[in-house]
């Protein structure tokens, strides 16, 4: 009786504890074959982050966290598909309401705005109508140096204002368009408000941000120039853009440092450590996303306001750098872009200069001295895409194009690579896969040590710094779930289930029955 009695109790002190602490819905990797597995890791630094998501088999992505107990500019970084982040950014707003997303240097990217000013200082300036003005110049641009046509539906407007600052977010969805990564996008924006910075309006901060950005562009107008008629149009339709900072100085609505590379930029719904002013759709804004079936209209938002998630399929690459600019202007480009020698093309090599020489490999034979003409980094689908010069060999016709290049794709999820073509005969065909060699598959050149993860969150979305090196078996990594201990009696106690075979033998023999039922 007294054995009954004691696990009656167990299972009303479990009852009342689950009671008290409901357990929160689940994340359940691959409800279908589109979703992608559970993948969850927390890291100390940006650098460990970035090398895991390049060598994860599924399709992850880096965001950085802050907490409001870590020093001031301390941040967590997390690994984890945009699927389950969006599920636990959801269910967890407490410890994932100071989310932003890592734009990894070289990955193609949207067209992309950080703008803001200070209200006390600006106290004449309408935000709304500023963002207005900008959008339709923006559109104007895009139309007249890239053939684009593009208006206020395609762009996502996120506002974060406060009584003191206004704040928005532009985020462009251009259609089957983007950048080729945040460094040709700030060169592309300091060029078409290059006008408005001859004025000597530009802030301490912004005239350090284009000192990166002036290594890839080139103009030919120097300060002494005198400005033509079209230049003063654009001064002073672009007016609107001058504002004052808190001292009073005059400085940019844009903001001209946000486009670094690995540059942490905050995504819808999170505010800043210590401020409730939470990124929400602005309600000028005239962009309303396209959702599949069974995303969210809120979901899709999300999606959308994401500014590397962008697939591989049917994406033009916008540029804009010495080449670019050349190009437009007629003028003959010099050093060593211009040399037919450049292995290259006057393209710098990409982030994985061991693939590059691979590359080069596939297309220098039997002599002809194929070269990259251009590489392209899709993160959402980890691919790195090699454009081809002077090599035209096509696996779907089986022999060389008379004019049409070709294209390498690098897997690096799947560690193979395959062949695209420019043809329009061969617009659909893919090559089949072909294995990399093993020695430059970033899964062998990258060594990560599990002690380097040094944060774990629990069932209740806290995160804490582990209490030591955390060697653990392969398991999924569902987010919470792996954790933390339960408070209470752990289900699986041997003593408990010996009481219970021992309370069922006396059950069986009829020695003691219990006075209780279920």
């Amino acid at each position: 009786m007294r054995k009954w009695e004691d696990r009656l109790k167990k299972v009303e002190q479990l009852a009342q504890s689950f009671q008290s602490n409901p357990l929160s819905t689940g994340y359940k990797p691959r409800l279908w074959p589109c979703q992608p597995s559970s993948v969850w890791k927390l890291f100390h630094r940006q650098s460990l982050a970035l090398h895991f998501a390049k060598t994860c088999r599924e399709a992850v992505h880096v965001f950085a966290l802050e907490q409001e107990t870590a020093l001031p500019g301390q941040r967590i970084y997390l690994v984890t598909s945009y699927t389950e982040l969006w599920h636990y950014y959801r269910t967890y707003p407490q410890s994932l309401m100071h989310c932003y997303e890592v734009i990894p240097e070289g990955a193609v990217c949207k067209l992309y705005f950080d703008l803001e000013f200070y209200k006390p200082s600006n106290f004449t300036a309408d935000g709304k109508s500023m963002v207005s003005l900008l959008i339709q110049f923006v559109c104007g641009k895009l139309k007249e140096m890239y053939g684009i046509d593009c208006t206020e539906h395609n762009v996502l407007n996120l506002d974060s204002s406060t009584k003191e600052k206004f704040s928005r977010h532009l985020i462009f969805n251009l259609p089957n368009a983007a950048f080729k990564d945040n460094i040709h996008v700030g060169s592309f924006i300091h060029k078409i408000l290059e006008s408005i910075q001859t004025k000597g309006c530009i802030s301490k901060t912004s005239k350090h941000s284009l000192q990166e950005i002036d290594q890839i562009k080139t103009t030919d107008r120097t300060p002494e120039e005198p400005q033509t008629k079209k230049h003063k149009l654009e001064n002073e339709n672009l007016s609107f853009l001058l504002v004052k900072n808190k001292d009073g100085d005059d400085c940019l609505f844009v903001d001209l440092g946000v486009y670094t590379k690995n540059r942490n930029f905050r995504l819808y719904k999170s505010s800043k450590v210590g401020k409730n002013a939470a990124f929400t759709v602005a309600d000028d804004n005239k962009f309303w996303p396209k959702t599949q079936k069974g995303v969210s209209v809120e979901e899709g938002i999300f999606l959308a306001s994401l500014v590397c998630n962008i697939s591989f399929t049917g994406q033009r690459i916008l540029t804009f750098s010495r080449e670019t600019e050349a190009n437009q202007s007629g003028r003959r480009q010099y050093g060593p872009a211009a040399n037919k020698g450049s292995s290259l093309s006057g393209c710098s090599s990409s982030p994985h200069q061991e693939l590059d020489q691979f590359v080069l490999t596939l297309v220098q034979k039997d002599g002809i001295q194929g070269s990259i003409r251009r590489w392209s980094y899709f993160a959402a689908d980890q691919l790195l895409v090699y454009d081809i010069a002077n090599f035209r060999w096509c696996e779907n016709v089986t022999r060389f194009h008379k004019s049409n290049n070709i294209l390498i794709v690098v897997d690096l999820k799947e560690e193979v690579w395959y062949q695209k073509c420019h043809d329009p005969d061969c617009k659909n065909f893919r090559s089949s896969s072909y294995p990399l060699p093993q020695e430059i598959c970033l899964s062998y050149l990258i060594d990560l040590d599990e002690e380097d993860q040094m944060f774990l969150m629990d069932n209740s979305g806290n995160i804490e710094l582990s209490q030591g090196p955390t060697k653990q078996p392969p398991q999924p990594q569902t987010a919470p779930e792996q954790l933390e201990k339960t408070s209470v009696e752990n289900w699986d106690n041997a003593q408990d289930d010996q009481d219970y075979l021992d309370s069922l033998d006396a059950f069986e023999q009829n020695k003691e029955l219990p006075d209780v039922y279920f």
